[in-house]
């Protein structure tokens, strides 16, 4: 199918704050896709303006309603209970969904973001259809585009959704692209040192992260069984997980310079990521420690640790903050930062209600605290 973008005046995003937004979501069964139906739900910009919950494209309308897929999103104030309606871009429209969640899989994104841009919604995608502007790097997904030409143009314009980095182009975005859940953490707790050129990114910087079984999505597969992942800690997609693209765009490296590798971990949810460095000249921990709060100073998602206090998944799963800690060695130039988050909430949905926070001019922690 054929589609053209409008890039006209009319089109333009206002930059003042809006009382409230018409959402939909796309891919309400998943993991990701509970919690951002959750989110939605209880966000207290929403109250007048429920979510629409979109079910498969084709079915038939059966009564479904989000409480029964998730019970215990249920509530005791006697409202009805929120239907899960057939997706239908007549149903968009005549709802006025201003923003579409796609939490759905990246052949899919990639197919309705180019039509719901078309039909005047912003789009938050949680895949990975949009994340990667390198075709070397985007190639992983392996996608098919039924027009490349305007696929490209729009590719050009998706903003990679890390806040914390990209919070000005997200406010005017028609297609935010949320980030993957390991890029997040890694990406989040070396941006202030690679950015301000602290990193000896020749000497190479070595990410090892393990992320709970939730991170494989809800489809059953071998290893995320319990008999597998049970009493059990692996190795997987070493040089090859789709998320090293994300690394090398957005901290600007190259493959020479940083290698990730991730591991399973036997628990449902949660990502500690151990980030081995070296600086280019040596520091004291207390530079290290306020170089990162500068950075993060206006970013209440990203919590730094005090020096030498270690982030744990304990003290994240559930939450919407990503913790970042490190310790320094005596020499001042080695250096190991852990950073810790929830991978269906920072590494997924929170972070996508955080990007539609941004682009409606609120407060960007609102419904997430």
């Amino acid at each position: 199918m054929s589609t053209t973008f409008a890039t006209e005046p009319d089109l333009a995003l206002s930059h003042m704050p809006r009382p409230t937004v018409r959402t939909a979501v796309a891919g309400v069964t998943g993991y990701a896709g509970a919690e951002l139906a959750r989110l939605l739900l209880n966000h207290p910009r929403l109250g007048s303006t429920p979510p629409l919950f979109l079910g498969r494209m084709g079915a038939e309308a059966d009564g479904t309603t989000i409480f029964d897929l998730h019970p215990q999103f249920a509530r005791n104030d006697g409202k009805p209970a929120p239907a899960v309606v057939p997706f239908t871009w007549e149903t968009l429209r005549e709802s006025g969904t201003e923003i579409l969640f796609l939490a759905t899989p990246h052949e899919q994104s990639r197919e309705w973001a180019p039509l719901a841009i078309e039909a005047g919604m912003r789009v938050i995608d949680l895949s990975g259809a949009w994340r990667l502007h390198d075709a070397a790097n985007a190639a992983v997904y392996k996608l098919h585009d039924a027009d490349p030409t305007l696929a490209a143009k729009l590719q050009e314009e998706a903003v990679f959704g890390c806040p914390e980095l990209h919070r000005d182009e997200i406010a005017t975005a028609r297609l935010v692209a949320n980030p993957g859940c390991y890029s997040t953490s890694i990406i989040l707790a070396l941006s202030p040192l690679v950015r301000a050129g602290l990193v000896d990114v020749d000497h190479g910087i070595i990410c090892d992260s393990k992320s709970g079984v939730s991170g494989a999505g809800k489809a059953p597969v071998a290893k995320t069984h319990f008999m597998y992942a049970a009493d059990n800690l692996s190795a997987y997609a070493v040089f090859g997980h789709r998320h090293t693209g994300e690394l090398l765009e957005q901290l600007c490296l190259t493959t020479d310079q940083i290698q990730f590798t991730p591991h399973l971990l036997p628990i449902p949810r949660g990502i500690l990521s151990t980030i081995y460095l070296r600086l280019r000249e040596p520091m004291t921990a207390a530079a290290v420690e306020q170089t990162l709060r500068n950075f993060y100073a206006r970013s209440p998602m990203a919590r730094v640790h005090s020096a030498g206090s270690l982030p744990q998944i304990q003290h994240v799963v559930r939450t919407s903050y990503c913790d970042i800690g490190f310790e320094l060695a005596p020499d001042g130039k080695r250096l190991v930062m852990v950073s810790c988050l929830d991978n269906l909430l920072k590494g997924a949905a929170s972070q996508a209600v955080q990007n539609m926070n941004v682009m409606c001019g609120w407060k960007e922690a609102e419904g997430l605290l």
